[in-house]
């Protein structure tokens, strides 16, 4: 325990990888390897930048000191200036050269690209592995039958495995959209105060092709293809909102399976996984609780509405540039990304160890069944010379009897009551043979197989060691 505040995200939820990618340490080794990379394209370039200076900056990358930062930016208010001073004070041949032509968004917005395309790539291998989980589950169940809902209420049958690819569908999606964001990152590069690279235009006396070339040389040396074609001060922020539409994406998909597993739970049909030595309840013991897709679902209602601070950004920047985004961003991005990948790990866990109580499953079908098979047994009574709409009226009286009694506590008895109405005729023997729960899913089997065919060449690459699930 401590005396000051620390987030759950970092403290209970969010993997190691993420945690690691958004310390202190990452980003601003990574506004150093910035400062590296300008100093070196400008050498290239014919600017007044020696070899020793640049592996001299290169040689100081990770050793920051944090409390020369800290008293620095106490006196001149300004976090870049003040790691410019830190890093010019454990490299001074390079002092003078540091951040030449460059404004503090060259290594903030740069830096902060390049640790949103990384992690975006991560939580690609995410989803991808809960992907993986749940085409296993779904061809495990693919044939077995359960009751479907509609509106909550006892609907025709369905299977486990079918309903497992919807939220594989869902996911899919999630994909699409995390790859939309990918592919439309690019780097912000070295582009001046207000954009209009004034004053590299100085700086290389008016030649262009050298300012566009130390552009390319800049984004290529962080591992993107181009720079955003034009801009103000920082990068386009209509690309946060993108990012975190994504992720709200992910919520959403993880919310909708989570709930979908809580409601089953309930009825005992399925559950989540749950450990020898797991205590669901400080009082009652014999609980098990669906707490961690009850986390899922808690996670994701605070992503979705994180991913509202983007939007409210992007359309308030004004013309080239404000700084109102800067306290906002330091908190909605990192958390963002680190509350979709508590959710994915959740998940991950979750869709590996998914329980079927298939005796309870088969229970709720067998009690539905009559219902489920009522016109198919008007089919059959027609065949033996009934009246269509004498038999249909018969059906739904006997039906709403049927359930009456059930809502008593008593068990189902349609096809007795059928069995008792002498123009339906067709005895309880004759209906009993037409209930067998597999001739009511339809073509769920075959739409799973379907399904998971096409998606394989996807799921073929996931590699199963990428992500840590340990909870």
């Amino acid at each position: 325990m401590t005396n000051q505040y620390e987030s759950p995200l970092a403290s209970r939820y969010a993997s190691a990888y993420m945690l690691e990618l958004f310390s202190a340490d990452t980003r601003y080794q990574t506004w150093r390897k910035l400062w590296v990379e300008l100093a070196k394209a400008e050498m290239e370039l014919g600017l007044p930048v020696t070899q020793e200076q640049v592996d001299e900056l290169g040689a100081h990358i990770i050793d920051i000191d944090y409390d020369c930062v800290r008293e620095r930016e106490k006196e001149v208010r300004h976090d870049v200036m003040a790691h410019v001073y830190a890093y010019g004070k454990v490299a001074p041949s390079a002092a003078g050269i540091i951040h030449l032509g460059a404004t503090s968004c060259y290594v903030t917005d740069n830096a902060d690209l390049i640790l949103y395309r990384d992690a975006l790539k991560y939580l690609r291998g995410e989803v991808l592995a809960v992907l993986k989980n749940l085409a296993a589950f779904a061809d495990t169940y693919k044939a077995l039958p359960t009751l479907g809902y509609t509106h909550y209420q006892p609907a025709q049958l369905v299977t486990i495995g079918k309903r497992a690819t919807l939220w594989m569908q869902d996911f899919l999606s999630d994909l699409k959209e995390i790859d939309f964001a990918l592919e439309n990152i690019k780097f912000l590069g070295c582009r001046g105060t207000t954009g209009t690279e004034a004053s590299f235009l100085d700086l290389f006396e008016g030649d262009t092709a050298k300012i566009d070339e130390m552009n390319r040389k800049l984004a290529a040396a962080f591992g993107f293809a181009e720079c955003f074609d034009v801009c103000g001060q920082t990068y386009p922020r209509k690309m946060d909102s993108r990012i975190l539409n994504a992720l709200s994406s992910v919520a959403q998909s993880c919310y909708r399976m989570a709930n979908d597993i809580r409601l089953l739970q309930h009825d005992r049909q399925i559950e989540e996984p749950f450990e020898k030595d797991q205590i669901g309840s400080s009082a009652m013991a014999y609980k098990r609780n669906p707490m961690r897709c009850e986390r899922i679902c808690s996670l994701a209602r605070y992503l979705m509405a994180d991913a509202m601070n983007a939007p409210m950004t992007a359309s308030v920047q004004w013309l080239e540039r404000t700084l109102d985004d800067s306290a906002n961003r330091r908190i909605s991005m990192p958390e963002g990304f680190l509350c979709a990948d508590a959710i994915l790990r959740l998940a991950q866990n979750v869709t590996n160890g998914i329980a079927v109580n298939e005796k309870i499953i088969e229970k709720t079908v067998q009690e539905y069944l009559p219902f489920i098979a009522t016109e198919n047994l008007l089919m059959e009574a027609v065949k033996k010379g009934g009246d269509r709409q004498e038999l249909h009226e018969i059906i739904r009286r006997c039906s709403m009897e049927a359930v009456a009694k059930m809502k008593n506590g008593e068990a189902c008895d349609l096809l007795t009551r059928l069995a008792k109405e002498e123009a339906f005729g067709l005895s309880e023997a004759d209906m009993t043979g037409i209930l067998k729960p597999e001739l009511y899913i339809g073509r769920c089997p075959e739409q799973v197989d379907a399904f998971l065919e096409k998606i394989r060449p996807l799921l073929d690459g996931v590699d199963p060691e990428q992500v840590d699930i340990t909870l």
